[in-house]
């Protein structure tokens, strides 16, 4: 698409953003400090802490559900102007409810096509990597990403990169894409605000990172976001109270606390050849939210500082986890590769002595981009894997096609991304 060389031809029916506070002293990307891109190099570099509720409820007595079930933060109805108001943005305006949109992360994205979006969707980063097979375990949902942007070309994501997209919507944080990208400045993302369209998001995958000086959010307080963003609160509250009753029906069930397991999560990207690993603890923040919920052990967090390690066989040996999970084996490695590797974690000679590979305890673990539908999925996923008396053998992604095998109502959440709830 051509560039709006002035940026104000279509103001008129765009939304526009309004900074409602600094968050630095110096500007939004103030601080920033670097991050590492889990498929070049998977080692998270950040430490993990806080600890916001993931299933936290806050109270919005000033919303109002309009008669088509879209809703405003302010109590607006749908036909005028609204605001949200989300960290580090602060309050952004709206004019009218976006139709055009992209999202950095599927974190983001995913939280779109849950509120009904899908159609409007026109870019995401690493596209290609979208754990896409989970969605065919939801009845009737056909998510495709062809005719979806894929984006983060290192040499050439820039302003131009917004204007050439030209959505109503960026879902993103400002200060993380500016953190990635060189380019970027923070004035950057003032002119995409004033002169294509607004940016709202926050990188909630990780606590506690030192350039990150602002409120965190859980999921389900970004998902109630975004649901104001679109204007979409009926399809917010489905969602919700989907996960909201499957959690507490699943710890229901949960063996007591010393009969869980300790896993231990390591990259699907380590070289398993030179026995080399990306070992990272679980942590605070979305990224690892299905294995808190399902208060699973942590092996690897008492044996390391910071965010992530880098062992070798014996190492692991050392810690000797009941499983191994490893890091984006749904999401960025077909069945086929994931096997490969963990032929070589088991034809090694230490590797062989393992009590995950004794045990068969070797999972592909999901992607830590998780919005609210794949975050869902993952943790039926996770469940079976765990507690396989509990809650069914995991036999892999067909396991979830079986309707009597589902731990929460799979129809319910098409119903609800489809429309026709």
């Amino acid at each position: 698409m051509a560039q709006d060389s002035d940026g104000g031809d279509e103001l008129g029916r765009r939304a526009y953003l309004r900074y409602g506070c600094a968050i630095t002293g110096g500007g939004l990307l103030a601080g920033c400090a670097g991050e590492n891109d889990p498929q070049s190099t998977p080692a998270d570099t950040a430490t993990e802490s806080g600890t916001p509720a993931d299933t936290a409820d806050p109270a919005t007595p000033d919303e109002a559900v309009t008669e088509s079930g879209r809703v405003t933060e302010t109590g607006t109805s749908e036909s005028e102007s609204y605001s949200v108001t989300m960290a580090p943005a602060g309050t952004v305006e709206f004019e009218s409810v976006p139709d055009r949109w992209m999202a950095y992360y599927s974190t983001y994205g995913d939280m779109g096509i849950a509120l009904g979006q899908l159609d409007g969707l026109e870019a995401l980063v690493y596209r290609d990597t979208w754990p896409d097979a989970l969605y065919d375990t939801l009845p009737g949902v056909d998510v495709s990403f062809d005719d979806v942007e894929q984006l983060y070309d290192a040499s050439s994501f820039d302003t131009e990169t917004f204007y050439e997209l030209d959505c109503d919507v960026h879902l993103l944080d400002p200060n993380f894409v500016g953190l990635k990208h060189d380019g970027l400045a923070a004035e950057d993302f003032d002119e995409v605000a004033d002169s294509v369209g607004p940016v709202v998001g926050n990188y909630i995958r990780r606590n506690g990172q030192e350039w990150h000086d602002y409120e965190y959010y859980s999921l389900y307080e970004a998902f109630e976001k975004i649901a104001a963003v679109f204007q979409e609160r009926e399809r917010y509250e489905a969602i919700k109270a989907v996960h909201d009753d499957f959690l507490a029906r699943v710890r229901s069930k949960l063996p007591a606390e010393a009969d869980r397991p300790e896993i231990g999560l390591v990259s699907t990207f380590s070289d398993f050849e030179s026995g080399s690993f990306h070992a990272y603890p679980i942590g605070d923040g979305n990224g690892k939210k299905q294995y808190r919920d399902l208060g699973i052990g942590d092996a690897f967090a008492p044996h390391m500082e910071g965010s992530y390690a880098n062992w070798d066989y014996e190492q692991l040996l050392e810690v000797d986890p009941d499983a191994l999970v490893f890091t984006y084996g749904l999401s960025h490695v077909s069945a086929a590769e994931f096997e490969s590797r963990m032929d070589t974690l088991r034809a090694d000679d230490v590797g062989k002595q393992l009590t995950a590979v004794t045990e068969d305890r070797l999972y592909r673990g999901g992607t830590s981009y998780q919005g609210p539908v794949v975050n869902l999925l993952q943790t039926e996923v996770a469940a079976k894997q765990f507690y396989p008396e509990r809650f069914g053998e995991w036999n892999g992604i067909e396991t979830l096609l079986d309707e009597e095998a589902q731990l929460f109502d799979h129809q319910r959440v098409a119903d609800v991304v489809t429309g026709e709830f």
